[in-house]
């Protein structure tokens, strides 16, 4: 593996290149999207499938229904026939007819909020079975954890609220119950890639959160605040997808997780975070202009934390190649940035969609294998002890030709954007971006280090 260097420069700065216009699934999307999962269904023996969504937890569920139920839980019942019933609260049966799949509706108040009007008719156990769960079926629970753990009986493990599980339980019995979380979002789960439609329609927000991360890096300055900074990460109303971060030194004093009007200061630590359904961007350096300015102690902050960090994002992007295994990937990042040296825990780089985090094929050992059609978020977090934080979190997708030719011929501006962004990486910030990716924003690999100095970035050599 060739040394990549970090080496700091005055650069342009990448364009913010949000289309403007978001992108919605095509009814053929939707078609493909229920075909996967009945194939998926059969392969696994399963009779009947229950999607459990609520606000936090909604992606399984919103995969085929197109929305997710807001203050509610829902259930998505699905046969092995295609039938489909939505179980819905109060505020919510009236959203039945949008849902994108044919879908009958079982009103069930139990899952409204709290106090309003309960039905006094008939049980849950006997709702559900109205919603088409049977007896006697090889049945799938799926919330939104795919639980991975080598101490657990990860099959018998659920995330669902205990009264639905105990009710589908006295309908099927235990024996004929499992989840199946794992059909969505693991190896091979059917949300786990994305067609050019499904490209198009993330795209937007990546992009979105990508502009507003570089508004708001434009904007910081000694004296701005984070609630100016909140205000330019979130925008145009649409639904994030993580908590918003605009924090300018120590964070979560007295448990705040939220922008205050604490001001910038020079030598803060800062932290930006912004995601909406599709991709994220994060940004974590220091309101310095240069490296003099931070304390004796941490004038090395770019030799020792985000140089390397920048190393290992670049070769994450010209390593990355569809047919290689998550934990090949994984290896190269613990080569360049090693664990004991830098201090980074968890999966260097993960699957994204209506969650910020869906799930990840990168981690030790994994045999799981990248494919065409993976939306990524390149989310590496070292964390060394006296040092602040660095971070240029972004979003990309891996696709192969027959995949970049869809994109090209049904998505022209996008193709278009993509391969800008292609160039911005190369001749820009000289990463050899891998073939297999296409770039979902404008800032990838992006990085400021002194975020006072915005004329310099880093650059490969």
């Amino acid at each position: 593996m060739k040394q990549i260097k970090a080496v700091l420069k005055q650069v342009s700065a990448p364009q913010k290149d949000c289309a403007g216009t978001p992108v919605g699934l095509s009814d053929e999307t939707i078609a493909e999207r229920k075909q996967k999962v009945l194939a998926a269904m059969k392969a696994r023996g399963l009779d009947q499938l229950i999607v459990y969504g609520d606000v936090e937890h909604g992606g399984n569920f919103e995969y085929l229904v197109g929305y997710f139920t807001r203050f509610e839980e829902a259930l998505l019942v699905l046969n092995a026939n295609g039938k489909a019933t939505l179980v819905l609260g109060n505020e919510n049966l009236n959203k039945a007819a949008k849902a994108r799949i044919e879908a009958a509706a079982v009103h069930v108040s139990l899952f409204s909020l709290p106090n309003q009007p309960h039905r006094h008719d008939k049980s849950l156990k006997t709702l559900l079975q109205e919603a088409g769960i049977a007896e006697g079926q090889r049945t799938g629970l799926v919330g939104w954890k795919l639980f991975t753990s080598p101490l657990e009986d990860n099959r018998q493990s659920y995330d669902i609220p205990s009264y639905v599980v105990e009710a589908v339980k006295a309908i099927v019995g235990e024996a004929q119950l499992s989840n199946e979380t794992g059909l969505f979002i693991g190896e091979n789960g059917v949300r786990t890639t994305n067609n050019a439609n499904e490209i198009a329609h993330y795209e937007y927000a990546a992009a979105l959160a990508s502009d507003c991360v570089l508004d708001a890096m434009d904007k910081l300055e000694p004296g701005v605040s984070e609630l100016e900074l909140g205000d330019a990460l979130v925008r145009k109303g649409q639904h994030t997808s993580i908590v918003t971060i605009a924090s300018s030194g120590p964070r979560f004093v007295k448990a705040n997780m939220f922008p205050t009007a604490n001001t910038v200061k020079l030598g803060d630590p800062i932290s930006l975070t912004v995601g909406y359904r599709g991709g994220s961007s994060s940004r974590a350096g220091v309101a310095v202009h240069n490296a003099d300015e931070l304390p004796e102690a941490q004038r090395d902050y770019l030799e020792r934390v985000a140089g390397p960090y920048f190393s290992a994002y670049a070769a994450w992007l010209e390593t990355i190649h569809i047919g290689q295994t998550g934990g090949d990937l994984f290896n190269t990042v613990e080569t360049v940035l090693p664990r004991a040296q830098y201090g980074w825990s968890l999966c260097p780089g993960h699957l994204s969609a209506e969650e910020e985090w869906m799930a990840s094929p990168v981690y030790e050992g994994s045999t799981e294998i990248l494919k065409s059609g993976m939306l990524f978020q390149i989310d590496i977090i070292p964390s060394v002890s006296g040092y602040p934080g660095t971070s240029a979190e972004s979003t990309v997708v891996l696709a192969d030709a027959e995949l970049q030719r869809q994109i090209q011929q049904e998505y022209p501006q996008m193709w278009q954007r993509m391969q800008a962004r292609r160039t911005y990486l190369k001749e820009t910030l000289n990463i050899q971006l891998s073939e297999d990716v296409l770039p979902m924003c404008s800032t990838v690999a992006y990085l400021r280090p002194f975020l006072l100095n915005k004329d310099s970035a880093l650059v490969a050599e």
